[in-house]
């Protein structure tokens, strides 16, 4: 056994690969979350060691080849640095030392992040489902309380507005039978003793403001008319908070552009344009679809044929507006020249180094998929550079 340093090794930990440095005086280990991981290739892209190589994404998705990682890390060519950490959009990474996870290389402000802007405005929001229904990547932290529509011992949807209630019970029409009392607990009815010296019902009707929602039943339900209910609605209710997990965030915008008030800020972390020639796209395949992380690729519904005039129906399209850029599909195409994308800009916070500015122009550079005739290069992909 060798006692020289440095020494490797890359272990599994259920949905993780663990790679290690181990140091004379100090460990690093870089992680790899499968589950997490989408395949799209940016960590190998900005790797300054060349060290991760892009595996057969598409097959790994559906489950198709024994291996299951999309991307592998020769454990001996990384340095640890952080950059693919850093700079995976879906942190499917981490960099621990010595135990610790961190980042020396922020630390020392030796490189940028990305800027991704997440914010909800609390004021414009108003508690609805809809960005935690679309969001593909449950980045949403709805802390809201549930109400009785959803949970049976939820809040009681009254709770979710704030009211100016009146209630009055005419004393002379009202004859104390408890009806009212009987159907809400917001009113309870109480008799005097009864007594032969008067013969009659007497007492009072009760009414507690904090139970009543003004549903009006108490006024519907009296049989003498005795009662009125005035309900006045004063406002919502804000309970509880909505907010983006920013580290889960991919930037699709799905929540900003579904946003009913407009109260979500996202910036997507690259410009750029996306292409599909669907019809070079062979019938049945969908693979993109599949592996796309922010549910941009869909398969067109088909229309009928007196619509078609003479055209021929795409079996694959993209929603620009919700595509990310990350080149998951790309990377995961068996066909050659299907789908082609650009980057023209990185959107980042902090000093842009002279390393980051080499990475950026790698991830700047036009590519599409193609076609691996290779023997040597089965079970890895390969891309196809685009000239400009």
């Amino acid at each position: 056994m060798s006692t020289l340093f440095p020494k490797y090794s890359k272990t599994s930990d259920g949905s993780k690969v663990i790679m290690e440095q181990r140091l004379l005086q100090q460990v690093n280990n870089l992680i790899l979350d499968n589950d997490i991981c989408t395949g799209c290739g940016i960590c190998a892209e900005v790797c300054p060691e060349e060290a991760i190589l892009v595996g057969a994404v598409g097959g790994v998705k559906r489950g198709l080849v024994d291996d299951a990682a999309s991307i592998h890390v020769d454990e001996t060519k990384c340095s640890y640095c952080g950059v693919c950490v850093i700079m995976c959009p879906f942190s499917a990474l981490a960099l621990k030392i010595d135990g610790e996870e961190r980042l020396p290389i922020l630390e020392k402000e030796g490189f940028p992040t990305y800027d991704k802007g997440t914010a909800i405005d609390q004021d414009k929001c108003v508690r609805c489902n809809i960005c935690d229904d679309v969001c593909p990547r449950d980045a949403i932290d709805r802390d809201v309380p549930l109400f009785e529509g959803q949970d049976k011992e939820g809040l009681a949807k009254g709770q979710a507005v704030e009211l100016k209630i009146e209630f009055v019970v005419d004393d002379e029409k009202c004859t104390k039978c408890g009806i009212c009392g009987n159907l809400c607990e917001a009113i309870n009815v109480l008799h005097k003793p009864f007594t032969p010296e008067t013969g009659k019902v007497e007492g009072e009707v009760i009414w507690d403001e904090a139970y009543c929602d003004g549903c009006n039943v108490c006024a519907e339900a009296c049989p003498e008319e005795a009662i009125k209910v005035t309900r006045t609605v004063v406002g919502q209710k804000k309970l509880g908070n909505v907010n983006i997990i920013e580290e889960d965030c991919c930037t699709c915008q799905w929540c900003v552009k579904n946003c009913p008030e407009e109260a979500i800020t996202v910036n997507k972390i690259f410009e750029g344009e996306i292409t599909f020639h669907a019809e070079k796209c062979p019938g049945g395949c969908s693979t993109c679809v599949d592996v796309c992380p922010a549910n941009a690729i869909y398969l067109p519904s088909p229309k009928p044929a007196k619509d078609m005039k003479g055209q021929v129906e795409p079996n694959i399209a993209v929603n620009a507006d919700y595509c990310i850029l990350c080149g998951a599909c790309v990377h995961a195409c068996p066909g050659e020249d299907i789908i082609y994308l650009r980057r023209d800009s990185v959107k980042i916070k902090g000093k842009e180094t002279d390393l980051f500015k080499k990475i950026k122009e790698k991830l700047c550079t036009p590519r599409t998929s193609k076609v691996k005739e290779q023997a040597s290069l089965a079970g890895s992909v390969e891309l196809k550079v685009v000239s400009q």
